[in-house]
């Protein structure tokens, strides 16, 4: 599932395409996909420009110029592609929206949506999500505050979207491996210190991730050579087996909560 990378990526990306550019046309294959009857939806979107492009945590807003937002969750498999129709890679598109002879095609929405909102409807979806780590505002001490008085798993934790906005799978364990922290670590015993450090780790695995494209296993567009960088970077998630590159350990792979969870028994602890 794109993470908050992977989404910020997505984020620079269509800003540098899209802005102020007229709809000339809207496809929808399926229509679970969309919050509305298909003809109200293209009806609504055809001549209307998109302003400016927000992410919030795993989600995308696309600012339209009378107001309104389109929410987009990508969810499991998610994927965007920019492009003619002859660029296109072969794969299924629930929804396609034109502009010009370039289109933007959403990929693997099947769990996902591509929701129109008004701004009260869109605030009220995001309403619930936690704080932003990257947030400028965020501080160690706000972070500390965040935990306070928290129970249970650390990687539990951190893909709790109301809690920490934009963390799954993937970057909690990147993230507990970057700390020194099994990710079933209880986060009610993490000393101050262990605390501190997981505050750096966080800001730290995804900032370098989002700098070089997170780890979508598609270009964005033709031509796109950074989306995606971070899927050889990964130093736990998916290397079940592996060794480890900081001591030397086996990378292990077993389930936390119904959620797979890869990390070192070797250079991870409890603090």
């Amino acid at each position: 599932m794109p993470e908050l990378p992977e989404m910020e990526n997505y984020r620079r990306l269509l800003s540098q395409q899209l802005i102020n550019m007229p709809i000339t046309g809207v496809t929808v294959n399926r229509e679970k996909s969309i919050n509305m009857e298909t003809e109200a939806f293209a009806a609504a979107l055809i001549g209307a420009r998109i302003v400016f492009v927000e992410r919030r945590a795993k989600h995308l807003l696309f600012h339209l110029q009378d107001g309104r937002r389109l929410l987009l969750h990508l969810m499991l498999g998610g994927l965007l592609f920019y492009g003619t129709e002859a660029e296109r890679p072969e794969r299924s598109t629930q929804v396609e929206i034109s502009f010009g002879e370039n289109i933007l095609y959403f990929m693997g929405l099947r769990l996902g949506y591509l929701h129109l909102l008004s701004v009260k409807e869109s605030e009220a979806a995001m309403g619930k999500l936690g704080p932003e780590l990257l947030d400028r505002r965020m501080t160690p001490e706000r972070f500390a505050g965040l935990l306070k008085g928290r129970r249970g798993a650390l990687k539990s934790l951190l893909v709790n979207q109301q809690v920490i906005a934009g963390i799954g799978n993937c970057y909690a364990d990147e993230i507990a491996f970057e700390a020194r922290l099994l990710p079933s670590a209880l986060v009610q015993h993490l000393t101050p210190e262990s605390v501190a450090r997981l505050y750096e780790s966080i800001r730290k695995v995804l900032t370098d991730a989002t700098e070089i494209g997170g780890y979508m296993e598609m270009p964005f567009m033709t031509g796109d050579t950074v989306t995606g960088s971070y899927n050889d970077q990964c130093m736990v998630y998916d290397r079940e087996g592996e060794p480890c590159q900081r001591g030397g350990g086996t990378i292990i792979r077993t389930e936390l909560s119904g959620r797979k969870v890869f990390y070192c028994p070797d250079c991870q602890h409890e603090q």
